[in-house]
């Protein structure tokens, strides 16, 4: 009998050596002269377990990890391939507590099957939005998203119905649905994850979008740095193309609607959704001042519509269940679940699903286990490099972009990144205007010149003496204030929310007293 056996080719695995552990098993089953059938699946989000090896047994699939190639023999002869206990076993894959404790609706694939089977992804819920989506005209769908409360989860949370009413309602030849999977911020890897692990996922996303809008073409711009995830969606789309999902004539219905993907250029930048175009225009990427908005003028001055990779790959499951069920998850007017990326100094690094309302100490402490360290957590950033590090005495505020908003925080991409009580603040401080510095576009003076200025005070205020100190923390604090207000984009508006979150909740990194700190 054949057992078939999962290893995830998912990046972060490949990084630590899934392909080698592919290979040793695949020769040692057949030194052992037993078939195996090898599926090269996504990750589970599991990292610090990767490479996460699972054997298909008659109770489920049973985990086995981290697996290093040097394990396999050893857990072959142990009985690997009959599901036997042994260290690196945790049991039956779905009953473990990490993922038991999720509420896993966008990424329910991720893991379970194989990212380029059009058979697993239908018999996994896969077309069955796109299906209903077809049956609809376009104002319904449009409807459906609007009823579902879903939100850009690229950072800005702006109402996603309302963008697809706006391109929708656009009188044009043609209109265009872009994907931004520039995933440049740091502690971020779900639109990778779901590149690599439930491409068609995204792309059934961009057809129901494309359906709902009247736009015939998509484009996914995606970061020069996801080789591998530009090569899986680039096959991913061919079969697709070639299964009639996507073309002239989606699925015998005389609706048209294609896909392209497009390699960045390596700009940070390009993040933004106007830098973006310019980019897939074949120009350099810089921001473009609004208005005109993208949904009425984008890409070659026609309607556009934009989303990031979450946003898209969470309208299958709309279209497919209905707009209340997935409404019924989150609090507020944070509708739905979240991909929440845990990174930086963590025990249990990798992706959790949970609903809004989640809380830091929840994601840090039970399902990150702490600090790799084993040193007591400092600040957690929240929302990227530009991302406010959220103070510990908001480590109970609800996950919810109005929550986080009250405390001067962003829930951003979901990027969480954990520093340890050996953390420098005010280096980190630094770093945030020095990287705005390096990635800012240009355009505009307030992050051109703020983040240029920011860095030279802020080393003026951990260098300069005590006299001198307080008059450069109030110059760094109008400075943000220009920055925050003036800039073009969330580049430069951004930038002063870590170093102001520093300065407030951490001053004695700054060389200051807490009271002087804040009344400032």
């Amino acid at each position: 009998m054949t057992v078939r056996v999962y290893i995830p080719s998912d990046s972060a695995a490949q990084a630590v050596g899934a392909e080698a552990v592919a290979q040793a098993v695949q020769r040692g089953a057949q030194a052992r002269g037993q078939a195996v059938e090898i599926v090269r699946n996504g990750s589970r989000g599991l990292f610090w377990l990767e490479p996460l090896v699972e054997v298909v047994t008659p109770q489920g699939r049973v985990a086995y990890g981290p697996v290093d190639p040097s394990d396999v023999e050893g857990l072959l002869d142990a009985g690997l391939l009959q599901g036997a206990t042994h260290a690196l076993c945790h049991g039956l894959t779905e009953q473990m507590d990490w993922l038991l404790r999720q509420e896993r609706q966008t990424f329910a694939r991720m893991g379970v099957t194989d990212p380029l089977s059009l058979r697993d992804y239908e018999a996994h819920g896969g077309l069955a939005g796109l299906r209903h989506a077809l049956a609809l005209d376009g104002a319904a769908i449009v409807q459906q998203v609007l009823d579902s409360g879903l939100r850009g989860r690229g950072g800005a949370a702006f109402p996603a119905g309302i963008k697809w009413k706006t391109v929708a309602g656009a009188q044009a030849a043609q209109k265009y649905v872009c994907c931004n999977a520039d995933e440049g911020d740091s502690g971020t890897f779900s639109d990778r994850m779901v590149m690599e692990g439930d491409p068609f996922m995204l792309v059934e996303g961009m057809a129901i979008a494309g359906i709902a809008t009247g736009a015939t073409q998509g484009y996914v711009y995606v970061r020069s740095e996801y080789p591998h995830a530009i090569a899986t969606l680039r096959r991913a789309i061919d079969r697709a193309r070639a299964a009639g999902w996507l073309g002239r004539d989606i699925l015998g219905t005389g609706r048209a609607f294609d896909l392209e993907v497009r390699k960045a250029a390596g700009a940070y930048v390009c993040g933004e959704e106007t830098a973006m175009l310019e980019s897939l225009e074949g120009k350099r990427g810089i921001v473009r001042a609004k208005p005109p908005l993208p949904a009425l003028q984008g890409l070659f001055g026609q309607p556009t519509l934009i989303h990031n990779v979450i946003t898209l790959a969470s309208v299958p499951l709309i279209l497919a269940k209905g707009a209340a069920f997935y409404r019924d998850f989150g609090m507020g007017r944070s509708r739905g679940t979240l991909p929440i990326q845990l990174a930086g100094n963590i025990k249990h690094g990798g992706l959790v699903e949970k609903a809004f309302g989640v809380t830091l100490r929840e994601l840090v402490e039970g399902f990150g286990g702490g600090t790799a360290s084993g040193r007591p957590v400092k600040a957690i950033q929240v929302g990227g490099p530009l991302g406010a590090y959220v103070a510990p005495e908001h480590w109970d505020v609800p996950l919810d972009y109005e929550a986080y908003a009250a405390v001067g925080a962003v829930v951003g991409h979901g990027g969480i990144v954990v520093h340890d009580d050996t953390a420098d603040m005010a280096k980190l401080a630094r770093y945030a205007m020095a990287f705005c510095a390096i990635e800012s576009c240009g355009k505009c003076t307030p992050c051109r010149i703020g983040s240029t200025r920011g860095v030279e005070v802020i080393d003026r205020i951990v260098v300069a003496d005590t006299q001198n100190r307080p008059q450069q923390v109030t110059l760094l604090r109008d400075l943000c204030d220009t920055m925050l207000h003036g800039s073009l984009c969330a580049m430069g508006g951004m930038t002063p929310y870590p170093v102001l979150s520093a300065l407030d909740h951490y001053p004695q990194d700054f060389g200051l007293a807490a009271p002087a700190a804040r009344a400032a």
